[in-house]
């Protein structure tokens, strides 16, 4: 066995970032990736922009090529390998050639987990894996589903699911003039939002031609020769050229059953502030990974690449040596819908309930830049903070050009425990093509305060 022989499962953000940074720290120490596409380094959340067209080329989401870490950085990374089990015991791992069909045991010195998110997929329907019905989490299904529009032009699409996904897609399809349907179990789409604004979202896509039926569930399909024909929701048949899954991510994790590595929330992998697990020689970083929310204290699930990136980078820091933590998350999240942007952060009303926090909420309407300027676009901006204190817990913010970026401002309030009188007192740039003399966030907690 090699003790020093450092071996990444998963070469995508997390896993490249953590591998990067060891390169750095120790341009001698061997580092072994094994990833189950044929991809590492690229950007899943630009797949539905090269779907739309907008990205001519799937190479262009690519960051660095296999070739690149091999002959550049001296990383080994070993594409078409699927790693099928953890033995933490031997210090071992199962893997399968995916080319050859080959299975073989590869012993390792230090292991770092980033096996990223699976998008979700109901498996006890029949069809699911029918060649019209496409999941969106790799660069690969991308691809795929971008060929399969190419050769088939569907006139027709139900996504399943309103989340980011759901909706991402539901523009790209637009965009290539394809007729969508969004099916959502719930009462409205992005549950990431409150109610509220939930329905404004919603508006929103309805308006850009979208059908949107909330509150069905996907019961089935109609196929023929492995080709779905209609979707059967409880309420209603849909016909459709192509399906997409926009229900939301999961961790990949279900290869580390019996290796005693801890899971935790919706079976993310636990791990400390270096990105530690409870096996001594374990790290895992990215989507795979559960993280502290700064708001509740509480551990949360987040699949972003935000995170992915700053956790793998973390990780190999520890994996160095090096001293660095990640301190956690916010939950900061924002999609574009045509001309629509949504924006998120902090905790929703629903949470803040649960956790027994009392709180004040508010919404306003303004504009993203001086009402009287040319190209002044709508923003709704939602506010919620804590009763008494004031400091602010969470925001959300719906808009048109100019009005998402906004969320970041509240990020690093909620972050760092602000207040609505620290926000209020913040020097905010200003000129009238850029914001109202007050930005909106500004006027959002001005209002909100009085309720405190």
């Amino acid at each position: 066995m090699n003790n020093d022989l450092l071996v990444i499962i998963g070469g995508d953000a997390a896993g490249m970032s953590a591998a990067s940074k060891v390169r750095r720290v120790h341009p001698d120490k061997k580092i072994l990736v094994f990833e189950k596409s044929d991809y590492t380094s690229y950007s899943a959340c630009g797949i539905p922009y090269f779907i739309s067209g907008l990205i001519a080329s799937a190479d262009e989401l690519v960051r660095r090529s296999p070739d690149e870490f091999r002959a550049k950085y001296n990383i080994d990374v070993r594409t078409q390998h699927l790693v099928q089990q953890v033995d933490t015991e031997n210090k071992r791992i199962g893997v399968l050639d995916k080319i050859k069909g080959e299975e073989f045991w590869q012993p390792y010195g230090q292991l770092l987990i980033a096996t990223g998110a699976k998008a979700y997929c109901p498996k006890d329907i029949t069809g699911h894996d029918a060649g019209n019905v496409f999941g969106v989490s790799t660069l690969k299904s991308g691809i795929n589903i971008e060929k399969y529009i190419e050769q088939h032009k569907p006139k027709t699409a139900v996504i399943i699911g309103g989340g980011y996904i759901g909706l991402e897609m539901a523009e790209a399809l637009l965009i290539r003039n394809i007729s969508v349907c969004i099916v959502n179990r719930g009462a409205q789409l992005m549950n990431t939002l409150d109610p509220d604004m939930g329905q404004t979202v919603t508006g929103a896509v309805q308006n850009l031609g979208a059908a949107v039926y909330l509150g069905e569930s996907l019961k089935g399909f109609e196929i023929r020769e492995n080709i779905v024909l209609n979707v059967i929701t409880d309420k209603q048949k849909l016909q459709a050229d192509m399906v997409i899954f926009g229900m939301g991510s999961a961790p990949n994790t279900a290869f580390l059953e019996g290796s005693g590595i801890a899971l935790g929330v919706r079976g993310a992998v636990k791990v400390n502030a270096q990105m530690q697990t409870n096996v001594p020689g374990v790290w895992a970083a990215g989507d795979c990974t559960e993280s502290l929310n700064l708001v509740s204290k509480q551990h949360f699930y987040v699949a972003m690449g935000t995170v992915a990136n700053k956790t793998g980078l973390v990780a190999g820091s520890s994996i160095a040596g090096e001293a660095a933590t990640f301190p956690g998350a916010v939950g900061t999240a924002v999609c574009k819908v045509c001309s629509h942007e949504v924006a998120r952060t902090g905790l929703l009303e629903k949470e803040l309930k649960k956790l027994g926090i009392e709180y004040v909420a508010t919404c306003i309407d303004s504009t993203t830049r001086a009402s009287y300027y040319p190209g002044s676009k709508k923003i709704v901006v939602k506010l919620l903070a804590e009763k008494n204190s004031g400091r602010l817990l969470g925001g959300q913010i719906i808009g048109e050009e100019g009005a998402a970026k906004r969320i970041d401002i509240l990020a690093m309030a909620v972050t760092h425990n602000l207040t609505l009188q620290n926000l209020i007192d913040m020097d905010l740039s200003y000129a009238p093509p850029f914001s109202p003399v007050w930005d909106p966030v500004q006027t959002c907690a001005r209002k909100l305060i009085k309720s405190i």
